[in-house]
């Protein structure tokens, strides 16, 4: 059995990737999983109209350039890919199905390179990298759901609003970093999460398994925002979202213990406060929501 092979397989007995909700983005791509070979990413590049971008493998000669991996992407439209890494594969799966993001964090990371220099990172960088690793936009309509997510009352967001998860609440999984952590050990990470108010009936229509692919209309407005550098200035911008807790996303029991214990439902830190959730209403423009 050959690296493919066995990783698949691998994979397949633990986490069951091609059912799991967390993954319901990556669909189209999902039985090309291995290790990324830049001739097939690049053929579906082409296909979703990125003739701008291409990938290339990730080579002493490409390095030989000099360039610093984002400032590649912006001058020439070369993202540097290492074909022997499931990292990789899913940053290109999710260039595919988000560009818009996917430009705008690395025309900020470009900006910010030429402000202070490779050596240092700004906290907006530090932002857009737990973002562009980690990152999810949860959709959400209630405070009663953003109450209980600015307190970490986990109990009350996964138990007590149970039934809103694919009604009232979903998410749209960004992170690459997280699709390698649950193929590495077969169980949920922890997400860096935007949250953004929309209308109710939009998160039902779009939704399965509280996950929603991919959300065209809306995606551009967030990927302007980050552009302008009026999203992820600063880290503290983001919020955990403990992907374990989501109903069905689990594979062991979610009980009230589970809630309870489990390492990745961490209390609030004293004096962390969130900024109040993006609203987002059809073709308007992203407004803050007013507090609570």
């Amino acid at each position: 059995m050959n690296a493919h092979s066995t990783l698949v397989a691998g994979w397949s007995e633990r986490f069951q990737v091609r059912r799991h909700p967390l993954f319901a983005g990556l669909a189209p791509y999902i039985d090309d999983l291995g290790f990324a070979q830049c001739d097939r990413l690049n053929l579906m590049l082409s296909q979703h109209g990125g003739s701008a971008l291409r990938f290339a493998a990730q080579t002493p000669d490409l390095l030989a350039d000099g360039l610093h991996y984002e400032e590649r992407i912006s001058r020439l439209g070369v993202i540097a890919t290492r074909e022997d890494s499931t990292h990789d594969l899913f940053n290109a799966w999710v260039w595919l199905r988000h560009p818009a993001l996917k430009r705008a964090m690395n025309s900020r990371q470009v900006a910010d390179i030429a402000r202070v220099g490779r050596k240092q990172r700004t906290r907006g960088q530090c932002a857009l990298t737990h973002f562009d690793e980690a990152g999810a936009i949860v959709w959400l309509a209630g405070s009663d759901l953003v109450e209980a997510w600015d307190a970490h009352d986990w109990h009350a967001l996964f138990v007590t609003h149970r039934d809103a998860w694919g009604s009232r609440i979903a998410l749209t999984v960004i992170g690459h970093a997280l699709f390698e952590f649950a193929l590495e050990h077969g169980e949920m990470p922890v997400a860096k999460a935007l949250a953004v108010r929309v209308d109710e009936n939009e998160i039902a229509s779009r939704s399965e398994n509280a996950s929603i692919a991919a959300w065209p209309c809306a995606e551009p407005w967030i990927a302007e925002a980050i552009g302008a550098a009026r999203l992820l200035a600063d880290p503290q911008e983001l919020r955990p979202l403990p992907l374990a807790g989501i109903p069905g996303w689990h594979a062991g029991e979610q009980s009230d213990a589970f809630y309870a214990t489990a390492s990745c439902f961490r209390p609030l830190r004293a004096g962390r406060r969130y900024p109040v959730p993006l609203i987002f209403a059809g073709d308007a423009a992203f407004e803050h929501a007013a507090a609570g």
